[in-house]
């Protein structure tokens, strides 16, 4: 049984056992897809059963990943296939499955809320959005938010951290943000804002003269 039942892979050269990035990224971004497909149709349409069979599957998958073993988990079977001809980025699993296990108690809260007890309350909204930045964060900017954490809990440095930022001292020149291009940053935020904001106020303003015009609607009998 063990020879299936473990948590990261012995691969020379790292001293302690270690998972491939690029496959936890993947995995990260296919349940990220799927959660906002989920949200937006729930939201959009008042009904949950897309939402509660997501984190049925949600809880499912972080379960394998923790209890199990990270390469029988069905996200991270398709992540690995995706990149399957990318060079592997090996991190350290300690801290990844410290991260995961966030994962799986918020699946867990979503599942007794949403499912179990029928919930209507913004604590299933707060731990959604949640989830979400934590998949988000990882898939497109690699950054594992409960490896993070982590640290900050045992109050030591885990080893192969993803990017090596663990490891990293200082910056590179390709890697550092000039003032003109946190401007650039600031000004498309607010005018973006700006164009939402406008939208939405037109949209409001529009929407009650939006009525028939006389003869032109309906059927006549």
């Amino acid at each position: 049984m063990s020879k299936h039942i473990y948590f990261g892979e012995e691969v020379e050269g790292y001293t302690v056992p270690v998972l491939n990035e690029r496959e936890a990224r993947a995995g990260a971004g296919i349940l990220f897809l799927f959660a906002i497909v989920s949200f937006l149709n729930a939201y959009l349409t008042q009904r949950f059963l897309f939402t509660q069979i997501f984190i049925t599957y949600f809880m499912f998958d972080f379960f394998i990943r923790i209890f199990i073993n990270p390469k029988y988990a069905p996200s991270l079977i398709l992540g690995r296939f995706f990149v399957r001809n990318q060079k592997p980025e090996y991190v350290g699993a300690i801290q990844k499955r410290f991260a995961w296990s966030i994962g799986f108690v918020l699946s867990v809260l979503m599942f007794v809320v949403v499912i179990v007890l029928g919930w209507m309350t913004p604590l299933k909204i707060v731990i959604c959005v949640l989830c979400m930045a934590l998949l988000f964060s990882e898939a497109a900017f690699g950054i594992c938010l409960g490896c993070i954490l982590y640290h900050a809990v045992y109050k030591k440095n885990p080893n192969y951290c993803p990017g090596d930022v663990c490891e990293m001292l200082q910056e590179e020149e390709i890697q550092k943000i000039s003032v003109l291009q946190s401007g650039i940053v600031v000004v498309s935020i607010g005018l973006l804002m700006m164009g939402t904001w406008m939208f939405v106020e037109n949209d409001v303003k529009e929407a009650p003269s939006m009525k028939c015009q006389s003869g032109k609607c309906g059927s006549s009998m």
